[in-house]
């Protein structure tokens, strides 16, 4: 009997969607971007790439390439900026847009729904914002780079992420929830710190559209409006609207996902009962997908779509694209800087490294404590404190939005020492931060074996 030609397309279990011969390269790619460490490997190797340019012969070209103006002009009005103004801008309003959303499902659904638990994570941002502050104007009080304070009181979610899987999966969970919990309520901070102390001055009327623009959007939502296409729009109406208020616009990201509504449309019951719907039981089997109601399959599809929140729907929308584009081309446009060894030694160096490398773990482990002590908060009993000193150390990983407001509150020529300070204080917060865990977790194993 002669065998059939092979055809991919019948191929894998009938449950499942055909297989292509191009599913053997796209696959593995695709289970490799999936993994968080995956963009905090590829904002790092960009960070990497920017580094060597702006320290190469081709120095001037990149640096002045982010330069560019880009916009449009319509007679006597103009609405340009620079291409790196533009990411900085617009593209990191969908970064500060999916850290909302991240926060408000922690808020809603995740650990940090537990009000004691989450009080744990707060102190812990709370203070490692505030005590990195306080070190900083130490340093810089009355001094040009004054402005900068905000600059070491964020927490780079990715990098802090990735550090955590390279060490594996005995780092315990309690520690990763806390971490990210931190890390997303510092990003809030640092946003709110860019609306209030670098923003200009303020256009009350423009303020007053983009409310209205928010108070449209919510009116959407309440009328039942699922079209994110429209959604969009209202929102990049709304961000032209806060742009031109003085207020910096990625405000609009944090607004807007912290409005998304975590509900479904659809529950589990009715999905089932609309799916059984499309190849029903009494259905002959040689009738095939070709007698089935067109619009039936359409239900369908927009139930199986509905079925998830519009936050669950655009955080696995968004991340791909802010973890593999959006923060990498951040990184690439700003992390550029001339390594000059005799501005490590000024004062403004100092105060970024320190705040970010002692002023972190001490104010997350000082507020952490006191909140326990003051019974607002409990610590979860598999993450001993040795475990939130290192937690504390990783968190001096300041980097995306500490780059961020370097470039809004300081001039470009200190911007150029902050960025040092910045990259500086972050790796020896990685590399503190890792080798402690590391050590831990070893004498926790060893600890293991001998008991068993």
């Amino acid at each position: 009997m002669k065998k059939s030609a092979f055809r991919p397309h019948e191929r894998g279990h009938p449950t499942q969607l055909p297989k292509e011969y191009v599913d053997w390269i796209t696959q593995p790619i695709t289970r490799f971007l999936r993994t968080e460490a995956a963009a905090g490997a590829i904002l790092l190797f960009f960070t990497l790439v920017a580094l060597a340019l702006s320290n190469s012969p081709w120095a001037e070209t990149f640096l002045s390439f982010w330069d560019v103006p880009i916009g449009i002009s319509i007679g006597s009005v103009a609405f340009t900026r620079s291409l790196q103004a533009w990411i900085n801008d617009a593209l990191m309003t969908l970064f500060f847009f999916l850290v909302a959303l991240e926060l408000k499902r922690e808020i809603v659904l995740g650990e940090l729904n537990t009000p004691r638990l989450a009080m744990l994570s707060i102190s812990g941002a709370l203070g490692g914002m505030l005590v990195p502050a306080l070190i900083y104007l130490a340093f810089q009080l009355g001094q040009p780079g004054q402005e900068g304070w905000g600059i070491v009181m964020a927490t780079d979610t990715a990098f802090v992420i990735a550090c955590l899987i390279l060490l594996g999966p005995r780092v315990p969970k309690s520690l990763r929830v806390f971490m990210l919990s931190l890390a997303i309520i510092d990003d809030i901070g640092a946003i709110v710190v860019v609306a209030v102390g670098y923003g200009e001055n303020i256009n009350f009327y423009y303020v007053g559209l983009a409310v209205i623009g928010f108070i449209t959007v919510k009116a959407m939502t309440l009328l039942g409006v699922r079209s994110i296409a429209l959604y969009s729009l209202i929102g990049g109406l709304i961000w032209l609207a806060v742009d031109m208020s003085g207020v910096h616009p990625t405000v609009t990201g944090v607004i807007l996902g912290l409005m998304t509504p975590t509900g479904r449309w659809i529950n589990e019951k009715r999905l089932l009962t609309i799916m059984e719907c499309v190849v029903p039981p009494s259905l002959p089997k040689q009738h095939g997908v070709k007698n089935l109601d067109r619009q039936v399959l359409k239900t369908a599809e927009a139930a199986a779509r509905e079925a998830l929140s519009p936050l669950e729907r655009l955080e696995m929308l968004l991340h791909p694209w802010v973890g593999f584009v959006i923060m990498p081309l951040f990184a690439f446009a700003n992390a550029g800087v001339s390594f000059s060894f005799s501005e490590s030694s000024g004062s403004l160096y100092m105060a970024i490294f320190f705040g970010l490398v002692i002023g972190k773990p001490i104010g997350i482990l000082l507020f952490c404590r006191l909140a326990i002590l003051m019974k607002l908060a409990v610590r979860p009993p598999d993450l001993p404190w040795l475990y939130l000193v290192a937690g504390g150390m990783l968190a001096g990983i300041g980097f995306t939005m500490s780059l961020f407001i370097a470039h809004l509150a300081l001039t470009p020529a200190l911007a150029g020492v902050a960025k040092l300070g910045i990259l500086s204080a972050s790796l020896v917060s990685a590399l503190t931060g890792i080798i402690l865990l590391s050590v831990l977790l070893r004498r926790d194993a060893l600890r293991m074996k001998e008991k068993a």
